[in-house]
């Protein structure tokens, strides 16, 4: 299976949520959750170019200050995604600390706060002691984030507040046809890359491309040479009432994913519990994943009450996923 993402629960199935997912084609990272980060080394943090937030309860947020702290001192633009009242909340995070000597820092946080229809964008600078700028509004879409690598969407869940859940989709795999290439009479270089670059560019490629002094048009060097992968899905889930009406969205935003990372606190057995807490059950997360058609589920922030019996909730999460499920690569 071909793909750039490298996911990892940071702190297992039953610690804080925090998902650190490398994209191998870069040297970049996405962060989903930001509980607690001690375990992941600083040259990972590091690679944090997007924070995608569920909500600001303290086991999905405390991690911020840790990443802040790994992020001064290096001119970086963090974007950082969340419900509604993330712009607060991370500019509480930020007006906790005395920033009298950063007026050289160039360190930006780039904050979009996402309700469902629209984005409201804030953008924190370190030099200016991290004041929050005009709040600049963007025009509905149902599209959080995309750029030439990734398109995340969002769907708005009800956990007594406002809670994300993600989908994240990778750009498709260009590879070259050798075959192709040796019909045309080209040598491989630096222009095959060039021509990647231009077919994935958001408003179209180039009309051409020079290859060896001789001018070529890119749509036909495309058509000949590329031969597509598509990229893979992935999908997020975190603190969620188990509703018929948040089941519904996610299985629409985790439409046939590759893999579902989606929370199972509780056992079925305690879904009082879990309803008064809004949270999902295991086996409510398995439901989702089969009803979503997802290809693999990861059942993850396991409530303490179960410690040393954590198997059950994973157990129950996959027999409800696999029940009845097709097998994979089937219609």
């Amino acid at each position: 299976m071909k793909t750039s993402f490298l996911p990892r629960l940071v702190n297992g199935q039953d610690g804080d949520p925090a998902l650190f997912v490398d994209l191998l084609r870069e040297k970049r990272a996405l962060l989903f959750d930001c509980g607690t980060l001690a375990p992941l080394a600083a040259a990972e943090l590091l690679r944090i170019s997007d924070v995608f937030i569920s909500h600001a309860h303290i086991d999905h947020f405390i991690g911020f200050d840790h990443l802040l702290r790994l992020h001064l001192g290096r001119g970086k633009r963090v974007r950082v995604f969340g419900p509604p009242g993330i712009t607060a909340c991370v500019r509480g995070k930020l007006s906790g600390f005395t920033w009298n000597l950063v007026k050289h820092q160039r360190l930006v946080y780039e904050v979009h706060e996402w309700d469902g229809r629209r984005q409201r964008i804030t953008e924190f600078h370190c030099r200016d002691r991290f004041r929050p700028g005009p709040v600049l509004e963007q025009r509905p879409s149902e599209v959080l984030w995309s750029d030439a690598l990734i398109t995340v969407r969002a769907a708005v869940l009800d956990h007594k507040i406002p809670s994300l859940a993600f989908s994240v989709v990778e750009g498709d795999f260009w590879n070259i046809n050798p075959v192709a290439l040796e019909q045309l009479g080209l040598r491989p270089g630096p222009w095959l890359n060039e021509l990647k670059r231009e077919v994935r560019k958001p408003g179209g490629p180039a009309a051409n491309l020079k290859v060896e002094g001789c001018e070529y048009a890119v749509r036909e060097l495309a058509e000949r040479l590329l031969i597509v992968t598509p990229g893979k899905k992935l999908a997020y889930v975190a603190d969620a009432r188990g509703s018929e009406e948040n089941l519904a969205q996610i299985a629409q935003l985790a439409h046939q994913a590759d893999l579902l990372f989606c929370e199972g606190a509780f056992l079925h057995e305690d879904r009082e519990r879990a309803d008064q807490t809004c949270h999902l059950t295991a086996r409510q997360a398995g439901q989702a994943a089969r009803r979503a058609q997802v290809r693999r589920l990861v059942v993850f922030h396991f409530s303490p009450k179960y410690e040393h019996r954590y198997s059950e909730l994973e157990q129950e999460a996959q027999a409800a996923f696999l029940e009845g499920a097709p097998p994979v690569g089937s219609a």
